[in-house]
């Protein structure tokens, strides 16, 4: 499926307008959206090309700018040392409540878009995992997708490091995806089992996925990126789409 050329809305918060990049299908039709939460280096070049993915099945997809607050309007960060450090600062600068309220914006926003059907679902990667999981408890929110979620099991998203996350997971009603590489140092296998405990105690319906991948293995740029899984994933993404949000 084609696509309309790349827009963007600046999207009202309590914190200030949001940047937000719009990948459409070209077509006329209301479609499902998705909110595509990015990595601490905002909106680079494997983003858009996983965004550009994702509208090609169908859907329309917002990308929010996670740090807008910080960082001029379209800013994005170097897959380098300084870009790395300075996402995981901002990543602990900002209030968990602004993560929140981002996400908030955002649904409000896709679900009065004409563009828009009324199916929500949310997907990110990394940083942006966590933030999909969180956005996911909006009850507006059919299906997730959660690729290496970080800090889950640690508690340690926004200022002050003490997120809620494990403790609100029974507010989350959305059929959830959950990928993982079982090399990631950011999530050992011992985080990986606090998560999947709590998911299950609270009683989410969802699918666990782990592979042999280190984090970042999706993203197509750097030594980390495994083609072959990549590309399985996006298949199993793109089906579990279409199996909660329809195309």
């Amino acid at each position: 499926m084609r696509l309309k050329p790349v827009e963007y809305r600046d999207i009202a918060t309590p914190s200030g307008l949001m940047r937000t990049h719009w990948f459409a299908p070209l077509s006329s039709e209301p479609r499902p959206a998705v909110m595509l939460f990015s990595e601490i280096y905002q909106m680079t070049g494997p983003i858009a090309r996983t965004a550009a993915l994702i509208a090609g099945q169908g859907y329309v997809v917002a990308v929010p700018e996670v740090y807008h607050e910080y960082a001029e309007p379209g800013e994005a960060f170097g897959y380098d040392t300084a870009g790395t450090e300075r996402g995981n600062r901002l990543k602990i600068t900002k209030p968990l409540r602004q993560y929140d309220s981002d996400a908030r914006a955002l649904v409000e926003h896709l679900m009065q878009s004409p563009d828009c059907n009324g199916r929500l679902g949310s997907i990110g990667i990394c940083l942006g995992g966590h933030l999909a999981f969180r956005a996911a408890m909006n009850a507006e929110v059919k299906g997730g997708v959660c690729l290496y979620a970080t800090d889950i099991h640690k508690r340690s998203l926004g200022e002050g490091m003490q997120d809620d996350t494990l403790d609100r997971m029974a507010e989350l009603k959305a059929e959830m995806m959950m990928i993982w590489g079982r090399q990631d140092p950011h999530i050992p296998e011992e985080g990986r089992k606090i998560i999947y405990s709590a998911m299950s105690q609270a009683g989410i319906s969802f699918s666990w996925h782990e592979f042999n991948g280190e984090h970042a293995f999706m993203r197509d740029e750097g030594h980390r990126y495994n083609p072959s899984l990549a590309h399985l994933v996006y298949t199993m993404i793109f089906q579990h789409l279409k199996d909660h949000l329809g195309s």
